[in-house]
């Protein structure tokens, strides 16, 4: 028997995570402060109180952590205290590392397991190719709960340190958000001459791509400390060549400058022969 589970939130992403739960025809209970965004098959409850009680396994999808608190603290300090006590809350709200642990030790003090998840997926992706979810804290709720976490995506536990998914999370997205800032300042150099973004970006995009074949390498030198591969040197001409290309075609430097300033630093402390990849140790200072 597939047993019910309890949604919090649904946003776009707290949607498709209970419609996917839907479509293996399990039970769903859902709550939302805005009402009437129920996926069609679940059952609505009134108040928070009322959908924590339908179920031992809590799924939150909240805007961020102050939502969390607001949702689930009347839960744990009103007249319905108590109400997490002995359930699992799964958290798939968007936390920094050190929340995600704040949370955890919340949820220990009120006798609740706690399982954070970062998703990296866009609302689309849930339950299709190429969706994951990375889960850290409680080892038995993550082992417990495979069935409905795989509903979602590819389903990676990273350990028992509630703050684990988080911070990959967080380190992914920094990739993600940098790489589209990157493409923008290309599409905008590009358009000063009449090109297009679309044109511009079916010409990035299999280039991006053949790039991430390097970090595997890039890492190999990073962990050994050793910064062999193209200088510090060659990379801050090249960027100095990007900073005054960009001004020739008026686009802003402010995305680039900070990257070549990271480059003139190592330099400037002596490090120019040594390979690009140093600026790590400019970044963990």
């Amino acid at each position: 028997m597939i047993r019910v589970t309890t949604f919090l939130g649904l946003g776009e992403m707290g949607s498709a995570l209970a419609a996917a739960n839907l479509k293996h025809g399990a039970g769903t209970v859902v709550w939302n402060r805005s009402p009437g965004k129920a996926p069609s098959g679940a059952t609505v409850a009134d108040t928070v109180a009322a959908a924590v009680a339908a179920d031992p396994v809590i799924v939150a999808c909240l805007f961020d952590l102050t939502s969390v608190h607001d949702v689930l603290d009347p839960v744990v300090l009103g007249p319905a205290a108590g109400g997490l006590a002995g359930r699992t809350l799964i958290n798939l709200t968007t936390t920094t590392p050190n929340q995600s642990r704040g949370l955890a030790a919340w949820a220990a003090d009120h006798g609740v397991t706690y399982l954070d998840g970062a998703i990296m997926a866009v609302p689309g992706m849930i339950g299709g190719p190429g969706s994951a979810v990375l889960y850290s804290g409680d080892a038995g709720a993550f082992e417990a709960n495979r069935p409905l976490l795989d509903r979602w995506g590819t389903s990676t536990f990273l350990g028992v340190d509630a703050g684990a998914a988080a911070l990959y999370d967080m380190a992914m997205l920094t990739g993600m958000y940098t790489m589209f800032a990157g493409f923008l300042h290309g599409a905008a150099m590009v358009a000063a001459d009449g090109g297009s973004a679309r044109g511009f970006a079916a010409m990035q995009a299999p280039f991006l791509a053949a790039m991430t074949g390097g970090l595997a390498g890039m890492a190999s030198t990073v962990d050994s400390g050793t910064y062999t591969g193209q200088s510090l040197y060659f990379t801050e001409t090249a960027l100095a060549a990007l900073l005054t290309a960009s001004e020739e075609q008026g686009v802003d430097t402010r995305l680039l400058k900070p990257v070549h300033d990271l480059v003139r630093s190592q330099i400037e402390a002596g490090f120019g022969a040594q390979g690009t990849a140093r600026i790590y140790e400019e970044l963990r200072r």
